[in-house]
């Protein structure tokens, strides 16, 4: 067997899954959902962009299901893909569509993992505020940063393919709060933090669901997020009150925060109606940080008043 193939088979034996992103934070734990689910699975070695190498892999482990973690966020952080677009392309653009396009030759189902980094609240109904969210038919209106401007370029193109999940992840949270890509993380980093209410993805809650999404062939765009919104300042008063009771943050403008950036950010609600019909079950963002992200890491023994 392959050194980076998971075992136990038995629960799904007609699933047989290739995962993207082997060296991400998505592709990393969407491994260990696989091998706690039984799940067979092998990351994949090649890379989106060589379409030859790509199909190759394909051919030779022929999977049920692909889950695609890989893609271009840029280090430290969006700003990055301002100045190197390119590249930007070639991954997020390119790559994402030639594995699209070869898997559907092949009549295998794909997961990619997306971005609702694509809108932004506007003045119309969309205010902040308002509690409308984007649903998933809505065009995606925001362009501020080359990052979400090739993200919805490719979402735009994705829809053609019948094999093909998109799931818009937005600011994703995981239980390890001292882990550099966790969004509260980054907040609890920053020397200011802007506050506004966004739609966020709950990894230990979400990326379960993502994998039973593929094993029951869902297809389409799904936004894919907690419902509601929550701000930074309610998340980094948890943080405090569960894990760091003296944490202190400062907050500025999005005016302020604009000449520190590169490129602008996107804030927005997205509406979770139809991942809800799905699935139920879906906690409330503030819910789901409680119970998946705040509880495990209750350093300060902190009891929260039960809301009636």
């Amino acid at each position: 067997g392959e050194p980076d193939s998971g075992r136990g088979a038995a629960s799904s034996p007609s699933m047989k899954v290739l995962i993207y992103g082997k060296n991400g934070w998505l592709g990393g734990w969407l491994g260990k959902i696989c091998e706690e689910q039984g799940i067979e699975y092998v990351y994949a070695k090649t890379r989106l962009e060589n379409r030859e190498s790509v199909a190759k892999e394909l051919d030779e482990v022929k999977p049920t299901h692909i889950l695609n973690a890989a893609g271009v966020t840029g280090r430290p952080n969006v700003d990055w893909c301002e100045s190197h677009k390119p590249e930007t392309v070639r991954t997020n653009v390119i790559g994402t569509l030639s594995l699209a396009d070869l898997a559907m030759e092949r009549d295998i189902h794909v997961t990619m993992f997306a971005t609702g980094c694509i809108f932004h609240y506007d003045d119309g109904e969309h205010k902040m505020y308002n509690g409308v969210g984007f649903k998933e038919e809505d065009t995606p209106n925001f362009h501020g940063s080359f990052y979400s401007h090739t993200k919805a370029y490719v979402e735009d193109m994705l829809k053609i393919y019948p094999n093909v999940l998109v799931l818009r992840v937005r600011m994703p949270i995981g239980d390890d709060l001292t882990f550099h890509r966790n969004f509260i993380y980054k907040i609890s980093r920053y020397e200011r933090v802007v506050n506004i209410p966004n739609s966020m993805t709950v990894l230990p809650e979400m990326l379960p669901i993502s994998v039973e999404m593929a094993k029951r062939k869902l297809t389409g765009i799904y936004n894919f997020t907690n419902p509601g919104v929550v701000t930074h300042n309610e998340i980094l008063e948890m943080y405090r009150d569960y894990y760091d009771k003296d944490f202190k943050w400062k907050n500025f403008t999005l005016e302020e925060q604009a000449k520190i950036l590169a490129a602008p950010r996107s804030n927005n609600e997205l509406d979770c109606a139809k991942l809800k019909k799905e699935f139920p079950e879906l906690l409330p963002i503030k819910e789901s940080l409680i119970k998946y992200i705040f509880e495990p890491n209750n350093k300060n023994n902190f009891k929260r008043q039960r809301i009636e």
